[in-house]
């Protein structure tokens, strides 16, 4: 008997709107019903072929059998499925993961035979269902106008989605048919107990809980498949009629299917990740537990990885859980946390495009010959990490200044990451084993936990756990070059990944720095910690220091061999911090990494002088061996001010190759510097018209009437200052001024002793003189002391004997 869904009373007006626009947009919340009546609706009105795409897998295969199973046919007439490495073909309606959608798309633009798409469950907001889409609205605009396009969400906001569309109809049905009774708990969760052992106990309590007090099976949302795991062996004394079913992307087609089967006899609980919050009817589901948590990829361009970070779910996300209660007949929700908390979950997750490895978006936009900007993205790729993306393909020869190369275009027809297509497609003798790694790499790791050393996997590859990786390292196996030389597992998978060469550090901890520019460790356990270098296939994404997952050991001749033309030999003359000096070094080069390191004995002048720079900028201009003329050069010149040069220390600091760099000539350390005046290269700022301008406005000495020359000090321009013995300045009647500014006269005594500071010379013989000379007469009798000092003759000689 044929159940009537909520999305049926609106079908009519969603053929009609589609037809008559060409494109539309369904808004449905879980359980109407869309993603099976919707293509059989549309049947009667659309002459080729409807492609509706799925985020997953299990969604494509179990949409397909429910909706052959409702048109009264198995699968393989009618209705199909499609996805990487399964098919089955149907004549009318094919159910497509996303990815084989852009295959469709570049392989025949104009989608010969195929009259509909459908774009199911958009609110995930995927990348390849973003791609998708703007590709599809690219071809109806430009190729096939009469292509219909039917976007069809549960929880996404319809109308920018309808706008991107060209003002496309919104259609909107009602929510589900059954009612969710709803329960928060009590008290919130500290966050320690978010995660590990702490959560997996807490989830296995509120199983028990549920199930005893609640008919029908259960549905339970955890983050990932570790928590999946502990909370099964947590349920290990469930009654013998409940069975327990995990469900998440890594698992066997086979164990996949059994869990969403109605239980043959009894009740199951389901512990899944958020693969079966849409497009899956799991039967017999009254209960649904949320742990809250959802775990998703972060990508950080600089370093070209990727990291799973666990979060709280979005009030979208518990939405769609709790729709799974209530599918068949009235559910219970129990949601582990707060109904305070609610409140601060965000409405929905990011789209997968702002924080996606974006490098297969970048070969996809080259192969279709389009940049991003050309097309209409709902939400725009991000530009870093769009340029990162185009500079990896770039340095794996898929793109060059023209676009789209040959070994491009070949890579591109590759199902896997470009990476991994590069190393498929460079890999020479060692195609089979290329294929195995590229299988390895694109599917969870079945041995997770057993060291970061992927020969290990190679060598279990024949036992259960690899059953499906080796039916894809079989299908991958055909784009794998055929000939040529042979390579190890190491070498191949530095194809893949050139900025991820990874050279051990000094120290006794397993911590390595990579061709990228980054730095990454092993665990001291790790079977490869004693490996001088590996080949980094898998981070844990950690921003400052990453830890290596999985890795291969590789040779230094072996990357000469395979990278040699982006080996660079650099010569290079360092400032060694530690030991204060310049160190010429000739290294040879990969990327950030020093593959070899010499001492370079013959440095040019120019070179070593380029490195005390550094070095001067590291430690300042007091290593230099300041002479008192040369301070007292750099201090008139400062009184002055412009249009003399700028001698401040920044300004001497940023200028150091200009003016200082030329004069050294011998210098290698420290010790050296602080035995160089920089005299000679200060006078050499000036030209000749500078250095009378100089000696005008800040003269270097002032003339005593004897005629000595006495140096002036400049250090406080306010004030600027001279020493000079006090019988030299006899006869002075008014005050020595440097531009109308009074010098400070610091008189000594015939011993060269201070004796007085003035600014006041005849104030000084008016008054302190006498004090001086009482005092000073006694202590020097030979040197005249007269009564009137300014009316006496100045003289730097004593009296003669006798006089």
């Amino acid at each position: 008997m044929h159940m009537t869904l909520p999305i049926e009373s609106v079908l009519p007006d969603l053929v009609k709107a589609l037809c008559d626009h060409g494109t539309a947009v369904l808004q449905a919340p879980p359980g109407a019903g869309k993603t099976t009546m919707v293509p059989i609706a549309l049947l009667p009105r659309i002459a080729g072929r409807i492609v509706m795409l799925e985020p997953r897998r299990i969604a494509a295969r179990t949409a397909a059998a429910r909706i052959a199973e409702l048109m009264g046919e198995p699968v393989g007439q009618s209705v199909g499925y499609r996805m990487r490495g399964d098919s089955v073909a149907g004549s009318r309606i094919e159910v497509v993961t996303e990815g084989i959608l852009t295959r469709m798309l570049q392989s025949d633009p104009e989608l010969t035979g195929t009259d509909c798409l459908i774009f199911d469950e958009f609110h995930e907001r995927s990348l390849q269902a973003d791609l998708g889409l703007a590709l599809a609205l690219e071809v109806r605009g430009a190729l096939r106008d009469d292509l219909h396009i039917l976007v069809m969400s549960a929880t996404l906001d319809a109308e920018p989605v309808a706008e991107l569309m060209g003002g496309a109809p919104v259609i909107t049905s009602e929510g589900r048919m059954f009612p969710v009774e709803t329960h928060w708990a009590e008290t919130a969760l500290p966050p320690a107990q978010r995660r590990g052992r702490a959560l997996a106990d807490a989830v296995a309590t509120q199983i028990r809980s549920a199930i005893a007090e609640n008919e029908g099976s259960a549905l339970v949302f955890l983050p990932g498949q570790g928590e999946i795991n502990m909370v099964a062996q947590r349920l290990n004394d469930l009654p013998a009629d409940i069975s327990v079913r995990p469900l998440y992307g890594a698992m066997p087609i086979a164990a996949q299917r059994a869990a969403i089967a109605p239980a043959k006899q009894g009740r199951k609980v389901v512990l899944a990740t958020s693969i079966a919050e849409t497009s899956l009817t799991i039967e017999g589901v009254r209960i649904v537990i949320d742990a809250g948590l959802a775990r998703r990829a972060r990508f950080d361009p600089a370093s070209a990885m990727s990291r799973l970070i666990t979060e709280r779910v979005t009030r979208a996300e518990a939405e769609q859980r709790r729709g799974r209660a209530g599918r068949m007949q009235p559910g219970v929700c129990y949601r582990m946390w707060t109904k305070g908390e609610e409140g601060a979950l965000a409405a929905f997750a990011p789209p997968e495009i702002t924080d996606a490895d974006l490098v297969p978006l970048a070969l996809e936009l080259a192969t279709w010959g389009a940049q991003a900007s050309d097309l209409s993205f709902l939400t725009p790729p991000p530009d870093r990490a769009l340029d990162e993306a185009y500079a990896l393909l770039h340095d794996l020869g898929c793109i060059d200044r023209t676009g789209l190369t040959a070994h491009g275009r070949a890579a591109a027809a590759v199902p896997v990451h470009p990476r991994l297509a590069h190393m498929l497609l460079m890999a020479g003798g060692s195609g089979p084993l290329a294929a195995d790694l590229a299988a390895l790499l694109g599917a969870r790791d079945p041995m997770r936990g057993a060291g970061s050393d992927l020969n290990r996997r190679l060598k279990a590859f024949r036992t259960p756990e690899f059953t499906e990786i080796r039916k894809e390292a079989k299908r991958l196996a055909r784009f794998a070059a055929k000939s040529g030389p042979k390579h190890s597992a190491g070498a191949l998978l530095s194809l893949a990944y050139p900025d991820r060469i990874a050279k051990r550090r000094p120290g006794d901890a397993p911590r390595f720095h990579l061709s990228g520019g980054k730095g990454v460790k092993l665990a001291p356990d790790d079977p490869l910690a004693a490996q001088t270098m590996l080949i980094v296939a898998e981070t844990d994404g950690h921003l400052t220091e990453a830890a290596i997952r999985l890795s291969l050991p590789v040779t230094l001749p072996e990357i000469r061999d395979l990278h040699a033309n982006r080996l660079q030999q650099v010569d290079i003359c360092e400032w060694s911090k530690r030991h204060r000096r310049v160190e010429p070094r000739q290294r040879t080069m990969l990327g950030a990494l020093i593959l070899e390191d010499q001492h370079w004995p013959d440095a040019p002048d120019a070179d070593i002088a380029a490195g005390l720079v550094v070095g001067i900028r590291q430690l300042g201009l007091d290593v230099l061996g300041w002479s008192k003329a040369s301070r007292l050069l750099r201090t008139r010149i400062g009184f002055v001010g412009a249009p003399l040069p700028d001698v401040s220390d920044q300004a001497l600091l940023d200028t150091l190759p200009d003016w200082l760099a030329p004069h050294l000539h011998g210098q290698r350390s420290a010790g050296d510097l602080g035995r160089f005046d920089p005299l000679e290269p200060l006078l050499n700022l000036l030209d000749w018209p500078q250095r009378q301008m100089l000696d005008e406005r800040a003269p270097s000495h002032f003339t005593a009437p004897t005629g000595t020359r006495c140096p002036i000090d400049w250090s406080d321009p306010a004030h600027p200052a001279t020493e000079v013995r006090l019988q030299e300045v006899f006869g002075l009647t008014t005050h020595p001024t440097v531009n109308n500014i009074p010098l400070r006269l610091d008189l000594l005594s015939p011993a060269r002793r201070p004796v007085q500071t003035t600014s006041d010379l005849p104030g000084f013989w008016a008054t302190s003189y006498m004090d001086v000379r009482k005092d000073m007469r006694g202590r020097y009798p030979r040197h005249p002391w007269p009564d009137d000092p300014a009316a006496a003759p100045p003289t730097n000689r004593v009296k003669p004997r006798g006089s």
